[in-house]
C-alpha cells in the first residue's frame, strides 16, 4: 500500500495508428523510457501501462496501445487488446503523425464517444509537419479540442499536460466515497476480518486497507476484530457501534453475533457502490430466485490471482448456487481482461468486487450486460442473497433493497 492502487488512477488511453509516436509520446509524459520506440510500425503489442503522479491531477496511469491499423492475423489480434481498453479509460488521447486525420482516427474517436471518454486529439511529430487548418477546423467543428506537440523535441509538452487537466471529468477530481459518510467523525465502525489466504504475508487484502483508511481519514474510529471475537467485541463496548462491516464469506455469522439494531454489511457490498451502481447490482441479484437447472452463470473476476483450494469465486460461489438451486447449472469462470463480448448465454453474471478496475471500466461491464438484457450483480451481493441475509446487508442503502426487493416480487 506504498502506492495508489491502479484501480484508483485516472487511466489516460493513448491510440493512433501505427508509427505515429504513441510511445515516444508516452515518454515524453512521463519523462521515462516506458515504452520501447522504433521506426518499425507495429513495435507495441499489447498495452503498455505505465503508473505515476501527474499534477494537478494526481495519481494516473497511462495506457500506450498499439495502432488500430495494425494488420495479418497477429495484427487483429493487438487490435482486439487495443479495443479492450476503450471501456476502461477515463480520458483518451489520439495520436496523429504527419499524415494528418483519417478515417481509422475518426472510427477511434467514434468508438470513444460512444464510452463517453472526453478524447483530445494530439498530432505528434509537428517539427516534421505541422496539422493544415483545414483539418484544425473541421475537428472543431465537431467538439474535438486540439494540440500539436513534438515529443522529439518536447515542444509543447507542457501544454499537452494541461489539456489533459482540463479534459478530465470533475467527478475524477473528486474523492468518490467508501464508507466515510456511513460513519461520521467521532464514530466507531467494527471491521469483521478472516484472515485471507489470499492476501500476501503481513498484509490485509485490498478493500478492507482501503475502509480502514477512509475511516480514519473521516475522524472516525474502527475496532479490527476476527469473526470468533465479534460477539465478544461488541459485548465490551460500552454503546453500539455505527456500523459493523465483515467479509462475505462470513456474513452469516456476523449477521447472527450482531444485534439487529445495528447496521450491518459487507466490504463487497461497499465496493459494489463504489466501483460500480449498487441499485443496479442489487436488481441483478434477484434473478438468483429465478435460477434453474440448466442455466449457465459467469463468474467474473477482475484480477488474475493464483486460486487457492476453497477460492471464493471458482470453489465457493459455485458451491453455494448450486446447493441454493438444487444442482443442474452450469458455471463459467473469466478473469480480466477475458469477459465476453456476448453476455447473452448466461442467466446472470456475479462479479468480484471490481478492486483492480477503474469505476469507469466496472461500470462499462454493467453498462454491457444491461444493454444485452443479462442481469449482474457482485460477490457480496449474491453471497449475502445465498446466506438469506440481503436485505439486511443493504440496510444502510435503502435505494438499493427497494431495488433487490421490487425486482425480486416482479
Amino acid at each position: 500500500m506504498l502506492e495508489t492502487p491502479a484501480g484508483l488512477r485516472l487511466h489516460i488511453g493513448v491510440f493512433g495508428r501505427r508509427n505515429v509516436g504513441k510511445s515516444s509520446l508516452v515518454n515524453a509524459l512521463t519523462g521515462q523510457s516506458v515504452s520501447i520506440v522504433s521506426d518499425t510500425p507495429g513495435t507495441t503489442t499489447d498495452p503498455v501501462s505505465k503508473a505515476l503522479e501527474m499534477a494537478p491531477v494526481g495519481p494516473v496511469v497511462f495506457v500506450d496501445t498499439a495502432g488500430f491499423d495494425d494488420v495479418g492475423d497477429l495484427g487483429t489480434l493487438r487490435r482486439q487488446r487495443t479495443e479492450a481498453v476503450l471501456e476502461r479509460v477515463d480520458v483518451a488521447l489520439l495520436v496523429c503523425g504527419p499524415e494528418g486525420y483519417g478515417a481509422d482516427d475518426a472510427a477511434i474517436v467514434a468508438a470513444l464517444r460512444a464510452h463517453d471518454t472526453p478524447v483530445l486529439v494530439v498530432f505528434n511529430k509537428s517539427d516534421l509537419a505541422a496539422p493544415s487548418a483545414t483539418v484544425l477546423e473541421l475537428l472543431a467543428g465537431e467538439g474535438l479540442e486540439t494540440i500539436a506537440v513534438s515529443a522529439a523535441t518536447g515542444s509543447n509538452i507542457g501544454l499537452l499536460r494541461e489539456a489533459i487537466t482540463r479534459l478530465v471529468p470533475d467527478e475524477r477530481l473528486e474523492e468518490p466515497r467508501l464508507v466515510g459518510d456511513l460513519v461520521p467523525a467521532g464514530d466507531l465502525a467494527v471491521l469483521v476480518v478472516p484472515i485471507d489466504l489470499g492476501a500476501p504475508k503481513g498484509r490485509l487484502i485490498l478493500p478492507q486497507v482501503q475502509v480502514i483508511r477512509e475511516i480514519l481519514d473521516s475522524d472516525a474510529m474502527c475496532m479490527v476484530v476476527k469473526e470468533r471475537e465479534l460477539r465478544d467485541a461488541l459485548a465490551r463496548l460500552d454503546r453500539p457501534p455505527r456500523l459493523v462491516i465483515c467479509d462475505s464469506q462470513v456474513v452469516l455469522k456476523a449477521a447472527a453475533d450482531t444485534p439487529p439494531e445495528v447496521p450491518l454489511t459487507t466490504f463487497s457490498i461497499l465496493m459494489a457502490r463504489f466501483k460500480g451502481d449498487l441499485v443496479k447490482l442489487a436488481r441483478g441479484a434477484a434473478a438468483i430466485h429465478a435460477l434453474k437447472a440448466g442455466d449457465r452463470v459467469l463468474i467474473a473476476e477482475s484480477c488474475t490471482h493464483c486460486p487457492l483450494a476453497d477460492d471464493i469465486g471458482r470453489v465457493k460461489i459455485p458451491r453455494w448456487l448450486r446447493q441454493f438451486v438444487g444442482g443442474g447449472i452450469e458455471v463459467d469462470v473469466v478473469a480480466e481482461p477475458d469477459l465476453p463480448q456476448d453476455l447473452t448465454p448466461y442467466a446472470i453474471v456475479i462479479h468480484c468486487g471490481a478492486c483492480m478496475l477503474t469505476r469507469k471500466h466496472m461500470l462499462a461491464r454493467l453498462y454491457r450486460a444491461e444493454r444485452q438484457g443479462v442481469p449482474m450483480t457482485n460477490y457480496g451481493v449474491a453471497i449475502s442473497l445465498l446466506q438469506g441475509v440481503l436485505p439486511r446487508a443493504l440496510g444502510c442503502f435503502p435505494g438499493a433493497r427497494a431495488a433487490y426487493e421490487a425486482a425480486r416480487r416482479g
